[in-house]
């Protein structure tokens, strides 16, 4: 069985189809041959949301293979704190690896590049993201999780890689986000086959859809936010650094984001 943890981009936000909202897990899940899949994302959710609620329930589930998904709203909040995210990360990965379950998850992109948020917010926002992904590497190499590095994958940064509201992936994204796990997963013996990246269902999207987005809904988004996010645009320093784990050597910064 397949199982998904995380935030909005797992539950498939960004991909709709009559129905709802579909996304990279059932593309996924009918990409592999045991086809179980359940799906305990849950939008808004924070790393602390993925360790206490939907890990207890994914791992009754007994699966076999599990994306997680998560962080992005931690770095949105006024009380980010990097060791929180290292420790909640590590513990899911942890139990889910001593459950004998394959484990993937996700590096992320600068997500200012396709929101266009103010200079400053971005550069602070892009300095939590860089953070995280160092927790990220550690806990990768740690524990043997694979990774999905979401700067590096061809077309990130493609208009039509992104829903209308530029924080979730469209159709296409959720292909690319499926195809990229199943390569991983095949990495690690499972049965997953190809993903096509062929849109079918999916709503489409022009840049007039994204510009009266951004001029109707993301600016009052982003207002609503604001006693989380302006803070951000006069703080002095960036959130507190993630220390030395005993007997852990950190990944030296690539640079790539």
């Amino acid at each position: 069985m397949l199982v998904l943890l995380g935030d909005s981009t797992a539950v498939g936000i960004g991909d709709l189809v009559p129905g709802g909202w579909r996304g990279f897990g059932p593309i996924l899940s009918s990409a592999y041959s045991d086809n179980g899949y359940r799906n305990y994302a849950a939008s808004g959710a924070r790393l602390a949301d993925v360790r206490r609620t939907q890990l207890p329930q994914a791992l009754r589930d007994k699966p076999s293979a599990a994306v997680v998904i998560a962080g992005v709203n931690d770095t949105l909040r006024s009380d980010f704190s990097v060791r929180r995210m290292h420790e909640d990360l590590d513990h899911v990965c942890r139990e889910l690896i001593a459950a004998g379950v394959a484990v993937v998850t996700v590096r992320f992109h600068d997500q200012g590049r396709v929101f266009k948020l103010p200079g400053r917010l971005r550069r602070v926002l892009k300095d939590r993201i860089d953070e995280y992904n160092r927790v990220v590497d550690v806990v990768v190499a740690r524990h043997g999780v694979r990774c999905v590095d979401l700067h590096t994958m061809p077309g990130a940064y493609e208009l039509d890689t992104w829903a209308v509201d530029r924080l979730h992936p469209s159709e296409r994204g959720h292909r690319m986000l499926a195809r990229a796990f199943a390569a991983e997963l095949r990495a690690v013996g499972l049965q997953f086959g190809d993903v096509s990246l062929e849109c079918s269902g999916g709503r489409e999207l022009t840049v007039w859809h994204h510009m009266a987005w951004l001029m109707l809904k993301g600016i009052p988004w982003l207002w609503k936010r604001g006693a989380d996010l302006l803070p951000l645009l006069w703080a002095d320093e960036s959130a507190e650094a993630i220390g030395p784990v005993p007997g852990e050597v950190f990944p030296a910064d690539t640079g790539r984001l």
